[in-house]
C-alpha cells in the first residue's frame, strides 16, 4: 500500500512516514505530539492504518513554528490547535544581544559578555538562545579558528565562559522525580558544550540530569548506568571517527539503558553498531525528540 491515499472529497491522504517527511518532524515527534496533544486528527483504513489530511499538515507546521519560536512544547501545540491564531507566536529576535556578546567575548570583555547573556536570558528561553546564539556562534568561532582569524586564548575565554555560565544554568538539575538521563562525551571527546547545552534543553522538559562530561572512558559510563539505571543515556560527539573506536564496547551500556548517539560525529551506521539509536538536529530539537519519545 502507498504511503498516500486519497480522501472523499478528493483529498489527498498521508500516511505518517510522508507527514514525516513533508513537515520536516520525526516520526517519533508526530506520533508523541497526536497521543499528548491531540494535535494531530488522523482517519484510519478498514486495514487500521492512521491517514493525515492537509489540517494535520498546518498544525505540524504551525507547532514546529512555535517550538522554533522558543515556545514549550504545551504551548506551542495549545497554540498550534487554537482556531483564532492565525500566525505561530515567535521570541523576539536576539539579534543585537548576540553581535554584542559575540563582540565582548572576541575582546576579552568578561563583563560586558555577561551583561549580554543577562539581558538574553533574561527575554528570551533558554532553548532560543542555545539554539539562535551560543551553538551558531561557537559554530561559527569554531571556524573562524581554523582560518587563524581568533587566537587560541580567544577561543578557550568565549568557551570557558560560556561554559561556566551554562553549568551555573545546570545547578541542580539532577532534581525532581521526571525520567533520568545520563550524559556523557565519548572517550577521546574534549567539547561538551553542546552536552551541557542538551542538558539544559531535555531539563526544561522536566528530565533529571546525571552529568559525567568530556572524555568518558566506556568502563565508567557501564558503571554510572548500572548504578543509576536511567531511562536514557546519551553519548556525544563530535570530532569525527571518534564513535568508531567505542561502537561495540557500548553496547554493554545498551544493556543498562537505552541508547542514544548524538553530536556532528553521530550517524546511524555507528549507531546500530552500538545498539543504540541516532540523537540527529540541533541540542533543542534533540532534547524534543528523546523528551517526545518518553510522553
Amino acid at each position: 500500500m502507498s504511503e498516500a491515499a486519497t480522501g472523499a472529497a478528493g483529498t489527498k491522504l498521508l500516511r505518517i512516514g510522508e507527514l514525516s517527511r513533508r513537515v520536516g518532524v520525526p516520526v517519533e515527534s508526530l506520533r508523541a505530539w497526536e497521543r499528548r496533544y491531540g494535535l494531530l486528527t488522523p482517519s484510519r483504513t478498514q486495514g487500521g492504518f492512521r491517514l493525515y489530511g492537509e489540517d494535520d499538515v498546518a498544525r505540524v507546521l504551525a507547532m514546529r513554528a512555535n517550538l522554533e519560536g522558543g515556545l514549550f512544547a504545551a504551548e506551542a501545540a495549545r497554540l498550534a490547535l487554537a482556531e483564532d491564531v492565525a500566525e505561530p507566536i515567535r521570541a523576539p529576535a536576539p539579534t543585537a544581544d548576540a553581535a554584542q556578546l559575540a563582540a565582548a567575548l572576541d575582546r576579552f570583555d568578561e563583563a560586558g559578555a555577561q551583561q549580554a547573556l543577562d539581558r538574553l536570558l533574561a527575554t528570551l528561553t533558554i532553548d532560543v538562545v542555545l539554539r539562535d546564539v551560543l551553538l551558531p556562534y561557537l559554530h561559527e568561532l569554531g571556524e573562524r579558528w581554523e582560518r587563524a582569524e581568533v587566537s587560541v586564548a580567544q577561543e578557550h575565554f568565549a568557551s570557558n565562559l560560556l561554559r561556566g555560565r551554562l553549568t551555573a544554568l545546570a545547578r541542580g538539575w539532577d532534581r525532581g522525580g521526571g525520567p533520568r538521563a545520563l550524559l556523557a562525551c565519548a572517550e577521546g571527546e574534549r567539547h561538551d558544550l553542546p552536552l551541557v547545552g542538551f542538558g539544559l534543553a531535555l531539563r526544561g522538559h522536566g528530565w533529571r540530569i546525571s552529568y559525567l562530561g568530556a572524555d568518558t572512558p566506556v568502563a565508567s559510563l557501564v558503571e554510572a548506568a548500572r548504578e543509576l539505571s536511567p531511562d536514557a543515556v546519551v553519548v556525544s560527539g563530535t570530532v569525527a571517527g571518534v564513535f568508531d573506536p567505542i561502537a561495540t564496547q557500548l553496547r554493554e551500556v545498551a544493556l543498562h539503558a537505552p541508547l542514544h548517539l548524538a553530536g556532528a560525529a553521530a550517524s546511524g551506521r555507528v549507531a546500530r553498531r552500538a545498539h543504540g539509536t541516532l540523537l540527529a538536529g540541533d541540542v533543542v530539537a534533540a532534547a524534543e525528540v528523546l523528551a517526545a519519545g518518553r510522553r
